[in-house]
C-alpha cells in the first residue's frame, strides 16, 4: 500500500490506528507512524497477533527509526461524542502531533475522520496489509497499556494492569463491589446499567 502511495506522487505517508474502543474504561489512544522505507523494522504486524515482548520489542525499534505521534480522547469525550467520534478524536489529534504533516494517511478501518486534514484512505484490517498502520498498532498499543497501568495504581483492584480496561468476569466483579470510577466510560453497558439500575 505504500508502495502504491509513493507510485502516485506521495512522500510522507502515515500510518494511523487506534486501540481501546472497547474497554470500559480507560482513554482510547491512537498513533500516527511515518515509516523510512529504508528503515523498517522487520516483524511488524497486527499488534494483537504479537506477543507483548515481541510488541515491546518493537515499539522500541520503531521509535529509533519512525517518526510518531499519539494522540487520546478522553473518557468525557468518548461519553460525549461516541466511541466511534473519540477514536476518529484520538487518530486526527495523532496526525496534528506529527513535526512535518504527512502528504497521504493510510486510516485502519472502513472510514475516515469526517475532518480529515490531508488525503487518504480508510485500509479495513489495515494492522495486518500496511506496514505504517502496523506500526502505530503497536505503538498506540504500548502507549494506552502504560497509561491503564497507571491508572491501576490509582485505583486498585479492578486489574487494570491486567484487563487493560476491558470487561472481564474479574473487572465486573470489581465494578460491582468497588463501584464506579471517574475514568469508567458512563455510557458503555455495564457501568451505564450499574449507574442507573435503579
Amino acid at each position: 500500500l505504500e508502495i502504491t502511495a509513493r507510485g502516485r506522487g506521495f512522500r510522507r505517508i502515515a500510518g494511523v490506528d487506534e486501540v481501546g474502543r472497547g474497554p470500559l474504561a480507560g482513554p482510547v489512544t491512537a498513533a500516527a507512524v511515518v515509516l523510512d522505507p529504508a528503515r523498517i523494522p522487520p516483524g511488524l504486524n497486527d499488534s494483537k497477533k504479537l506477543t507483548h515482548a515481541a510488541r515491546l520489542h518493537l515499539n522500541h525499534q520503531i521509535l529509533q527509526v519512525a517518526e510518531v505521534s499519539i494522540g487520546h480522547a478522553t473518557v468525557e469525550e468518548i461519553d460525549d461524542l461516541n466511541i466511534l467520534r473519540a477514536s476518529h478524536l484520538a487518530m486526527i489529534r495523532a496526525l496534528d502531533g506529527l513535526t512535518v504533516r504527512p502528504d497521504y494517511a493510510l486510516v485502519d478501518g472502513n472510514m475516515l475522520p469526517r475532518d480529515m486534514p490531508l488525503e487518504a484512505a480508510p485500509v479495513i484490517r489495515g494492522d495486518a496489509l500496511s506496514v505504517s498502520i502496523s506500526a502505530a498498532s503497536i505503538v498506540a498499543k504500548i502507549c494506552r497499556d502504560c497509561v491503564m497501568l497507571s491508572l491501576a495504581q490509582q485505583h486498585p483492584g479492578y486489574g487494570w494492569e491486567t484487563n487493560m480496561g476491558y470487561g472481564s468476569k474479574s473487572h465486573i466483579e470489581a465494578l460491582q463491589n468497588l463501584g464506579v470510577t471517574p475514568h469508567h466510560r458512563r455510557l458503555f453497558k455495564p457501568v451505564h446499567n450499574m449507574l442507573y439500575q435503579e
